[in-house]
């Protein structure tokens, strides 16, 4: 496996892979959810590279940039076993050189949400994203589906600036009690673990009441709430039933419709998802 610092070095690497090749972008601290998007982007092309960078650029002015966690050498270590060939491992140097001034500025969908909690996030996002496609040239590019206003950013930046990269987004991995896998999820005492596990709860009972007939939205996000609320530990920053495409809030659900949440547990704030309508979290 090559690992390279430096964009020129990573383009030279690049150059001397004929075929598909599958595309991973990660800030590090890699779990299982990480290994899901480079085994499914290594069962669909020729070659597989991955990025690591801690994007400053998508950090907020309250978010400690500097205690988000790293494991460059236990990182590359799982990266190998999983059969990626090339990483990119680039300095914040690299990336927003001095002089530094052009941004993705992205639309409507990037507008709420994740977008309304975190200003200029998905600024940050989209733009190293579009900076990381134009130097690895990938065919592919692999996404969990965890981080679902990201997928819609990128899919859209990559629609509407024509970029010739393939989205691809993989399944949410979670823990066997249904807790999404995070990298966030180390930050939880272990209190506070079992907290956290009123996010899936409150996403399946969603699914659960839509299942049962109920296609009021208001309803649903009603009983998200009230589940939310019934857990000291939690701290609901915002309960989502809305369009996959666009995030924009539906008053009546159809089968496909995102339920989304954000939630403080602790000092924590962890996200989740489940798409309405579908087998994802059952049994959990």
């Amino acid at each position: 496996m090559r690992v390279e610092a430096t964009i020129a070095a990573l383009r030279a690497a690049r150059a001397e892979l004929a075929g598909s090749l599958g595309f991973v972008p990660t800030m590090g601290a890699l779990h299982e959810g990480h290994l899901a998007l480079c085994q499914r982007a290594r069962a669909e092309n020729d070659h597989v590279a991955a990025s690591i960078f801690v994007n400053p650029a998508q950090f907020g002015p309250r978010e400690d940039l500097s205690a988000y966690p790293r494991d460059l050498d236990g990182d590359l270590a799982k990266l190998a076993a999983t059969g990626v060939e090339l990483v990119f491992t680039p300095t914040a140097e690299q990336l927003y050189p001095p002089g530094f001034d052009t941004w993705i500025e992205p639309g409507d969908v990037a507008a709420r949400l994740e977008g309304a909690a975190r200003p200029g996030h998905f600024r940050g996002v989209a733009t190293v994203v579009l900076k990381l496609f134009n130097i690895v040239q990938p065919s592919r590019a692999y996404f969990g589906r965890k981080d679902a206003q990201q997928l819609a950013v990128v899919r859209r930046m990559v629609a509407d600036l024509d970029v010739p990269v393939a989205i691809v987004p993989v399944e949410t991995v979670r823990a066997p009690d249904g807790l999404a896998l995070s990298s966030r999820n180390g930050y939880l005492s272990a209190e506070e673990r079992c907290a956290a596990l009123v996010l899936s709860r409150a996403l399946r009972l969603a699914q659960a009441r839509f299942g049962e007939g109920i296609h009021d939205a208001d309803a649903l996000r009603a009983a998200m709430t009230a589940l939310i609320a019934a857990e000291p530990r939690a701290r609901a920053d915002y309960i989502s039933i809305a369009d996959p495409i666009t995030l924009q809030e539906l008053a009546t659900v159809q089968s496909g419709a995102l339920a989304s949440l954000a939630v403080r547990i602790g000092a924590t704030r962890l996200i989740d998802n489940v798409i309405l309508g579908s087998d994802t979290l059952r049994g959990n």
